[in-house]
């Protein structure tokens, strides 16, 4: 009987979901899709054949799947839910269930076990990065004639000067190298006694830009700068990877004020972060309006996970939150909008991964994807646009051999096929196969953030003899019922898939932590810190000369913040 209640109660939440949604932006105020004043005088010339649009990306950090009006939050975001039900709604699009591993996979359209990010995030005093022989988004648009400008959290490592992402393919940087950091102050401490200063403009500190702004509201103004001061006839790829909504939970007051009545204080505390959140995307979009860019212009809006409970984040009615590869960890709010879409106002249920916007977007800028760069990524454009069905059959959602294995995995329970102690999922059509431990599995629904505290719903999570899932997605989107037992013959052929992809893995990149990074040696500021030597800079100078990638002789800097995950998924 409780589970039938369970269901009724989830089959409920998802209705609620498909059909939720606000009536208007701000009464009087005309869609941008209809915007009458045109900013050019001749559109056609305008979206002419090979003309290149304007690609701005905004990746938010840790919201989560139920986090938005349109899926029926109770958190205001009227600026995302207009802009989404304009262009197009990504109804099964994953990424990755922590920081790092989602911003490198759309920056290179590979799987982790690719580039050997594999396991956790890159944390502050690691020797590590994303490996400088992969070309990056931003590189390959600069060669067919884009700017690139990064606004926000890189977190893909700074260790050495060639990791910084100026060095990867942007003109400009300004924002945060770490995975989190005060809002207002910009200090991060990795460890006691292991704090330092971390926003910079281009490839130094930005002591200047100091001025305890909010990081949202400082983002902001400085991509309405780019956008004032770039001529809309050159086409440019804005990257604006907000801090928001990751803890620390801070938000303006005034925010703060919208939400007296949700008594949990984090979960007011997020709500408020994400209104402010919203109001900046809806300023961007005015501003693309303002400097003669949104006709011509591709919007594209994503999560980099999940969000996490404990921290005011719901992924309701999804199950498990971010660090977990349940759905609630991996599936994201995303949606693309854009006057160049063929079908507007539509949902797309077609399966899309964060790594195919890598060659869906080179390919629209006019660019060449070589078959030697082995992307994992598909072209996804005619999917999203046109209604097509999506080129991908399956996602790798990831391999991670370091991960705390299952303590009841074994060889003989994957079928002597696959050890099932290792931590891995992957989803094949509508079946998904978890192995290993996937992280905590609870079910938390909004009403069970209280002034006490989360009172978890429904308390069923890993069990210790269980180190093997399967589920039919499509039909069980909610994960409750493991199938692996009725169908054998499906978990041996995702099994042999998972074995197939580890065949071309990586090894996996987790340096100790090297002591020398400590910004007490480097003027109270995270920055790159190591120092070759002569011999090795030489042979990596003969390296970067093979790939053939034109540098802009003027590099700057990159971008910022981050995300940990939860304690039990370090």
């Amino acid at each position: 009987m409780k589970m039938l209640v369970l269901g009724a109660l989830a089959a409920f939440s998802m209705v609620s979901i498909m059909t939720y949604g606000y009536l208007c932006w701000d009464k009087g105020e005309p869609s941008l899709e209809n915007h009458q004043s045109l900013l050019y005088e001749d559109l056609d010339e305008l979206r002419g054949v090979g003309h290149q649009p304007h690609i701005i990306f905004i990746l938010a950090d840790d919201q989560g799947y139920r986090d938005i009006g349109y899926h029926g939050s109770e958190i205001r975001t009227p600026t995302l839910d207009k802009l989404a039900s304009e262009g197009v709604k990504l109804e099964n699009y994953y990424v990755q269930p922590i920081c790092s591993p989602s911003r490198s996979q759309f920056i290179t359209g590979k799987y982790q076990i690719h580039t050997g990010l594999q396991h956790s995030i890159i944390r502050p005093s690691q020797p590590n990065c994303l490996p400088l022989d992969n070309l990056t988004l931003p590189q390959k648009l600069k060669h067919v004639g884009y700017a690139t400008h990064m606004v926000g959290k890189w977190h893909l490592g700074f260790y050495r000067k060639e990791c910084m992402p100026t060095h990867r393919g942007f003109d400009s940087f300004f924002g945060s190298l770490l995975g989190s950091g005060d809002y207002y102050n910009h200090y991060k401490c990795d460890s006691p006694g292991t704090c330092g200063y971390d926003l910079y403009e281009n490839d130094n500190a930005a002591w200047d830009h100091d001025h305890g702004i909010y990081s949202t509201e400082m983002y902001t103004q400085r991509v309405q700068k780019l956008l004032a001061n770039h001529n809309p006839k050159t086409p440019i790829f804005l990257y604006i990877a907000y801090q928001a909504v990751h803890s620390p939970l801070q938000a303006p007051g005034s925010y703060l004020e919208n939400y007296k009545s949700i008594t949990n204080v984090n979960r007011r505390r997020y709500a408020a972060m994400l209104s402010c959140l919203d109001d900046a995307v809806y300023n961007i979009t005015t501003a693309l309006q303002k400097y003669n860019f949104y006709e011509n212009s591709v919007i594209i809006y994503s999560s980099d996970n999940g969000g996490q409970p404990m921290a005011g984040g719901n992924n309701w009615p999804l199950r498990g939150s971010k660090g977990t590869y349940w759905e609630g960890g991996i599936r994201s709010v995303g949606f693309i909008h854009s006057p160049l879409l063929k079908n507007k106002g539509v949902v797309c249920k077609e399966l899309i991964h964060i790594t195919d916007w890598f060659p869906t977007l080179v390919t629209l800028a006019g660019g060449e994807l070589d078959e030697d760069m082995k992307l994992d990524g598909y072209d996804i454009w005619e999917t999203v646009s046109e209604g097509k069905r999506s080129p991908r059959m399956d996602i790798l959602h990831n391999i991670d051999p370091m991960y705390t294995k299952a303590r009841n995995g074994s060889w003989a329970a994957g079928f002597g096929i696959w050890n099932t102690a290792i931590q891995s999922a992957i989803r094949v059509n509508h079946w998904k196969l978890l192995t290993g431990n996937p992280g905590y599995g609870d079910w938390v629904p909004p009403q069970s953030f209280s002034n006490i505290g989360l009172n978890r719903w429904h308390s069923e999570r890993v069990s210790n003899g269980k180190s093997l899932w399967l589920f039919n997605i499509t039909a069980d989107p909610y994960e409750r019922v493991d199938l692996s037992e009725r169908y054998p013959d499906v978990v041996k052929q995702l099994l042999r898939r998972l074995a197939q992809y580890n065949k071309s893995a990586v090894p996996v990149r987790y340096p100790p932590k090297d002591p020398r990074s400590n910004p007490k040696l480097n003027g109270g500021v995270w920055g790159p810190w190591y120092k070759e030597s002569n011999k090795k800079k030489k042979t990596n100078q003969k390296k970067s000369k093979k790939n053939k990638i034109k540098k802009n002789p003027s590099h700057r800097k990159q971008q910022f913040s981050g995300c940990h995950p939860p304690p039990n998924n370090s």
